[in-house]
């Protein structure tokens, strides 16, 4: 039998501790990769992705995919059994992600200190929707509210409309990934210092950087970008266009080239010769002209038609998906970007495939989210804890 490829986090522990989402799911990303996590829940308030969405047979799907690779086990951090435990647990452990507001840990005597003293090694990762200090640091957090205030939600949606959210936890999930970035960053300076550290994560911040050079612009120039639908204020044509048969199709321009192949394509090759069309934002001022363009040759064709013509042309376009489209496309098929997971509770399971793929030590889905408490016992029993000690801490209140 072949054995199994080394898993680049191998060795590495972490205690999750966080709930909703941006901080589970950076411990998600990290297990993904070989760390072992452990997810410590409340035993009688469960993280409450559980109950999020759609369930099956009364199991929760979202948990499925976030709870994935972790082993679960109950504690009452507020309990002194519960405090005793998981500073047993810190020893053990190389990273804490935790997203409970400023000051509970260490109303609970679980703060840096306590922690840092139990081991000097250890990376406290404070994930929170404002951070830990200034004048919003007490106020609950949630992405909605980072979307709202990083200035994403005033530039989405049509420029007569209403600024809009995304439907699904954007601002979470690029917190997340930074927060496994900054995860392993801190990872990087203890090999050299041999010390842990804390990592303060505002999600209101990550989301700030994706947006790009607003402050910059707004800085230098007084620019405040406004809504623009689907169009661009630095290309164009880039839009959603209908085809004969009712499909939706994305056409993107970015560069110089792309646009003049796309009007040789559609027909229009005398607008290349217009003095605006050399620059991107001077193609985004005549979008009305341009979407005429691509839009009416795009609504004579059906979608393979058009798919087939772009490609042809070596011109960017992509079809509008929803998830059943996603589930059956030849290049995420390639890629392997949807896995199917073994579940004792409900049988095969896809779902996201890890993040990236690397050559030599690639990640991998060993179990998809285990029952709330699963891995109590045994994480406690490894710990050193008899079953006196843990039938104890049961009947405190503490498991």
């Amino acid at each position: 039998m072949t054995a199994p490829a080394p898993t680049p986090l191998q060795g590495l522990r972490v205690l999750d501790l966080a709930t909703l989402f941006a901080g589970p799911l950076a411990a998600t990303m990290l297990g993904d990769f070989g760390a072992e996590v452990i997810k410590v829940e409340h035993p009688t308030r469960p993280d409450p992705s559980r109950g999020h969405g759609p369930a099956k047979d009364g199991v929760g799907l979202w948990w499925k995919l976030l709870g994935r690779n972790k082993r679960t086990v109950t504690l009452d951090l507020s309990t002194p059994g519960g405090r005793t435990t998981l500073l047993r647990l810190a020893t053990t452990a190389d990273v804490i992600i935790e997203n409970f507001r400023p000051g509970t840990l260490e109303k609970w005597q679980l703060g840096w200190d306590e922690l840092s003293s139990a081991n000097p090694r250890i990376v406290l990762t404070r994930v929170t929707g404002f951070g830990q200090f200034g004048p919003y640091s007490h106020r609950p957090g949630f992405g909605t509210l980072a979307e709202a205030m990083s200035g994403f939600a005033s530039i989405t949606g049509e420029p007569e409309g209403p600024p809009t959210l995304p439907p699904f936890g954007l601002a979470d999930s690029i917190a997340a990934l930074a927060t496994s970035y900054a995860v392993m960053t801190a990872l990087a300076a203890r090999t050299a210092t041999g010390r842990g550290q804390v990592v303060d994560m505002a999600i209101i911040e990550p989301i700030l950087t994706v947006l790009g050079p607003q402050p910059l612009w707004y800085d230098q120039l007084g620019y405040v970008q406004t809504r623009t639908g689907n169009r661009s204020r630095n290309n164009a044509p880039r839009n959603t266009y209908r085809t004969a048969d009712g499909s939706w199709l994305a056409v993107s321009t970015s560069a110089q080239s792309v646009a003049e192949r796309v009007m040789h394509l559609v027909g229009r090759p005398e607008l290349i010769d217009e003095p605006w069309f050399a620059t991107g934002s001077g193609r985004a001022e005549h979008s009305d002209v341009l979407d005429e363009a691509v839009g009416g040759w795009i609504a004579c064709r059906t979608r393979d038609e058009t798919m087939a013509a772009f490609e042809k042309a070596e011109a960017a376009i992509a079809p509008i998906y929803d998830v059943r489209d996603v589930m059956e496309d030849p290049q995420y098929q390639a890629l392997g970007s949807i896995a199917e997971v073994p579940d004792p509770e409900l049988g095969p399971l896809r779902m996201q495939n890890v993040i990236f793929r690397l050559s030599e030590t690639p990640g991998a889905i060993r179990w998809a989210g285990r029952p709330h408490g699963a891995d109590t016992d045994a994480v406690l029993t490894e710990l050193g804890l008899s079953r006196t000690d843990i039938a104890e801490l049961r009947t405190q209140g503490a498991l």
